[in-house]
């Protein structure tokens, strides 16, 4: 068994199955620049590594990934730095956008080459999967939960308007009218709801997830590997996923912008205090 560590990203490799874990326990697997940096880096190692077969994508601790860590945001990111992804960047006064931006061009650089990789990746969640978290989710080829996860829009409960290609998805998954209750109500959703509606492919009992895991996984890495790589590039021209690229472009501008505005302010002032946050009120 092959294993590799970052500082929140764990990767391993054991009877063609690749592993990679998202481990930023402090911060509930929520994703800063390095981590997503990271979890890029670890894609593209598992797509091009042929003795993978299969690929789980999943978080340690009792949490999937919770997108997108606020409270470095609202420190300023990398370390202040803004110009970290392109120099001469700045962000407007009071703005957050292009401290997103260091994030997202990672994190959609990852999620793009999961959908063109030419073996399956399956999103395996115990616990909450928020945000970019969700997206994350969303974008693999299946999803599998335990019977303690939940799934959450929650990009709205801080006035941002979505990303991590999960504008992208969820109409295709669901359809368009539950995609739009998912976005204007924000439900939680356990893993038997985040079922009846299409979101995922399989819930399992928390006690045997990981067993029941590595049955899935153990069937399809005894499968016609290059047939399944061609299988899967027909379903992606099927479903529309050679937009993917330009529509993560525009999710990532939109949600910049959004960052910068004074929903987002209110938002997230409003989860750093724990308390309701107050759109409607100027």
């Amino acid at each position: 068994m092959a294993q590799v560590a970052t500082e929140h990203i764990r990767t391993r490799v054991e009877d063609a199955v690749g592993t990679i874990t998202i481990d930023r326990p402090a911060r509930f697997n929520s994703l800063d620049v390095r981590t997503a940096q990271d979890l890029r880096q670890a894609g593209l190692a598992m797509a091009r590594d042929e003795r993978v077969r299969a690929v789980v994508l999943t978080g340690a601790h009792g949490v999937f990934c919770s997108g997108a860590d606020l409270k470095y945001i609202r420190a300023g990111g990398d370390a202040g730095d803004l110009s970290y992804l392109s120099p001469g960047a700045r962000a407007t006064p009071d703005g957050f956008g292009e401290r997103f931006k260091q994030i997202l061009e990672y994190l959609h650089s990852a999620i793009a080459e999961i959908r063109r990789a030419p073996k399956p990746f399956i999103a395996a969640v115990d616990g909450i999967a928020a945000a970019g978290g969700f997206g994350l989710a969303m974008c693999c080829d299946l999803v599998v939960a335990s019977d303690r996860a939940v799934f959450e829009w929650a990009y709205s409960k801080t006035g941002l308007t979505g990303a991590e290609s999960s504008t992208f998805m969820l109409p295709r998954l669901v359809g368009f009218h539950r995609a739009m209750e998912l976005v204007l109500l924000n439900p939680r959703l356990d893993a038997a709801r985040a079922l009846d509606l299409g979101l995922i492919n399989a819930v399992y009992p928390a006690a045997s997830f990981e067993g029941d895991l590595r049955r899935l996984t153990d069937a399809i890495v005894r499968g016609p590997t290059a047939a399944f790589a061609v299988a899967k590039r027909l379903l992606n021209q099927a479903a529309g996923m050679d937009r993917l690229d330009t529509h993560l472009d525009q999710e990532l501008e939109t949600l910049a912008r959004s960052a910068d505005g004074a929903e987002f302010r209110e938002g997230i002032d409003s989860f750093l205090a724990k308390r309701p946050p107050r759109f409607g009120e100027r």
